[in-house]
């Protein structure tokens, strides 16, 4: 069992069998883990009818009540990916805005190019992001900049959702320490793989927009992220992070 690739959702019922499908089809076998929040639209009534069908032994579920979070949901898949002793640990979206045959290239970067953390980056080689407006493309830009500075860690897209672990990280870094459930989440755990002394690579990549479905962005989720690098920094000065095995 090497490769899982979690994907949260919620009323993603347009979307779920196509992503599922998509990464099943790669010429690697990833698994999929679904982490589905009580989706009220049926997203979970079809996975688990593709679990029982095409995608058996390669496709689960874990349903949780009502919304929680992107954060906890990832932590919730990451311990089941642990618990099932998976090798590298993929964050995805539902919706597309991430191409599945770019999981391959975020396999390549932890497998054979060294990495221990690789990163989907939408801004390493400029700004790689279609059909959002113009505003959020800058907010989400000059967001990852502050936080770069903040931080004091090298890396340009600081809240990207799209990534590959390799089980030693997340088996290091206390995830029951990460505190931020929102998109601030996704700061958090680069940053404490950083602090952890793990090697972190960007691999470019396109982000599309979603077509189908509802976004989960809000103006709240990009000011936790924005007072929460402080909070981040500031805990950091206090706090004794558990370092990478020394090979």
């Amino acid at each position: 069992m090497e490769r899982l690739v979690i994907i949260p959702t919620y009323n993603e019922k347009e979307n779920i069998e196509a992503i599922i499908d998509a990464v099943r089809a790669l010429p690697l076998d990833f698994h999929v883990l679904v982490i589905d929040d009580g989706s009220p639209d049926g997203t979970a009534a079809i996975v688990k009818s593709l679990m029982e069908g095409r995608h058996k032994g390669s496709l689960f579920i874990v349903e949780r009540q009502g919304k929680q979070g992107l954060g906890t949901a990832y932590i919730c898949g990451f311990k089941w990916a642990i618990e099932h002793k998976y090798d590298y640990i993929f964050e995805m979206d539902a919706d597309f805005s991430h191409n599945p045959q770019d999981l391959l290239k975020l396999y390549d970067a932890c497998a054979n190019g060294g990495a221990d953390v690789a990163i989907g980056s939408r801004y390493i080689n400029g700004v790689n992001v279609v059909n959002w407006p113009m505003g959020r493309v800058l907010m989400s830009y000059f967001a990852s900049k502050y936080v770069r500075t903040v931080l004091g860690v090298d890396i340009r897209d600081t809240t990207a959702g799209f990534k590959c672990y390799r089980r030693e990280v997340l088996e290091t870094i206390e995830l029951d320490k990460i505190r931020f459930k929102g998109y601030a989440f996704q700061i958090e755990m680069k940053f404490t793989a950083y602090k952890c002394g793990f090697k972190i690579v960007e691999v470019p990549i396109v982000f599309v927009n979603r077509v189908l479905g509802t976004s989960k962005m809000s103006g709240g989720i990009f000011s936790e992220a924005l007072l929460g690098v402080f909070r981040l920094k500031i805990g950091s000065w206090f706090r004794k992070y558990p370092q990478k095995a020394k090979a």
